[in-house]
């Protein structure tokens, strides 16, 4: 493999690199492990404000494990892929409860962390102990297919094989977090994955895809996501100054958020006020008098990564509490900013709700 490449790199980062981002430089494995965890799958615009109010909130692991997982799903509320939300408190009370509240200094002890795969137990090795691991993520990919030229798939086993062998033996041993965090930055600001600055890359004169005007076909990638399309009836059932709320379980996007009554169709219908009785008779046996029914005919998306939600909101008020509904959480209505929601509701319970 290419020392010049390092070397370039290295250069590029002392001289051309002004990426800045509040978790850059930093040694303590605890911030950069919540760094690491709030990137997965979220862009580091997002990501930035979300590590800042971690880091103010719980600024060691110690604060953190001691934490109530409602609060922590609060703070982590918009930011999705609630699983890594999950696993972050997971591992911050393991390794405060077995580990005496100190983390692992190696990788292979890294990786026995939940929520914890080869790139983050990479980062956390290099950034916080500078050990000679190479991360491997999109970015990496990306400068590494092109510069190298690489046709190999990197979602096959070959392929990322492939790149984990050019990725470590191009890796600075010595200045692993340095050359680590460089890579990626290289990636994100010059190699992007369109528009990248290829005309005044310090790379250019040894690119492969830009010596063959193959840029723009590189990285290849087998796997085309299929989408499922999900539809999500929901209804606010309202008593006085409370309404009814139910926590999603486990198996299925979302657990342990909040939402109201939820119905799942195969497809969405025209709502009216009959077709809402209806179904409150038919459905749930309602055994109190509906006083209003208010019909939200906006319909809501939300695109996950590998589904596409199509979200509607009806607001049901109730003279009291119907049988069906009484073993629920009935919570005031001045109290919803305390439970963690999905973004499609956080976001209609803040701008369009009528009743907040």
């Amino acid at each position: 493999m290419s020392t010049k490449f390092c070397e370039l790199l290295l250069k590029w980062d002392q001289k051309g690199n002004d990426r800045p981002m509040p978790w850059k430089g930093e040694k303590d494995p605890y911030k950069i492990w919540l760094s690491e965890i709030i990137l997965q799958q979220t862009r580091v615009e997002q990501g930035w404000a979300y590590y800042e109010r971690f880091v103010k909130k719980y600024p060691n692991i110690h604060l953190l494990a001691k934490a109530k997982d409602q609060a922590v799903f609060k703070l982590w509320e918009g930011l999705g892929y609630y699983n890594r939300c999950k696993n972050l408190l997971f591992t911050a009370k393991q390794i405060v409860t077995d580990l005496n509240g100190k983390f692992p200094n190696t990788y292979e002890n890294l990786l026995q962390l939940k929520g914890v795969g080869p790139y983050t137990a990479a980062a956390i090795a290099s950034f916080a102990y500078n050990l000679p691991h190479a991360v491997v993520d999109g970015n990496v990919f990306r400068v590494f297919a092109r510069y190298y030229g690489i046709n190999l798939p990197t979602d096959s086993k070959e392929g990322i094989d492939l790149f984990n062998k050019i990725a470590f033996e191009n890796l600075a041993k010595n200045k692993a977090g340095i050359y680590n965090q460089a890579l990626m930055d290289f990636g994100a600001t010059v190699c992007k994955p369109a528009t990248p600055l290829c005309s005044s890359c310090v790379m250019n004169k040894g690119c492969t895809a830009f010596l063959q005007n193959t840029v723009g076909q590189l990285p290849i990638k087998l796997k085309v996501i299929q989408k499922k399309k999900r539809c999500f009836d929901y209804f606010f059932f309202i008593v006085g100054n409370t309404f009814y709320l139910q926590q999603r379980q486990p198996g299925d996007i979302w657990a342990g958020l909040y939402q109201p009554y939820l119905l799942e169709p195969e497809r969405l219908m025209t709502s009216t006020q009959k077709e809402v009785s209806d179904m409150l008779e038919n459905h749930l046996s309602m055994d109190v008098p509906i006083l209003k029914i208010e019909l939200n005919t906006q319909l809501y998306q939300q695109q996950l990564t590998h589904q596409l939600l199509t979200v509607r909101f009806t607001t049901i008020y109730l003279q009291s509490v119907p049988t069906i509904l009484s073993q629920g959480k009935w919570i005031k209505l001045t109290q919803s900013a305390k439970y963690p929601f999905p973004k499609t509701i956080k976001d209609y319970l803040e701008k369009d709700a009528s009743f907040v």
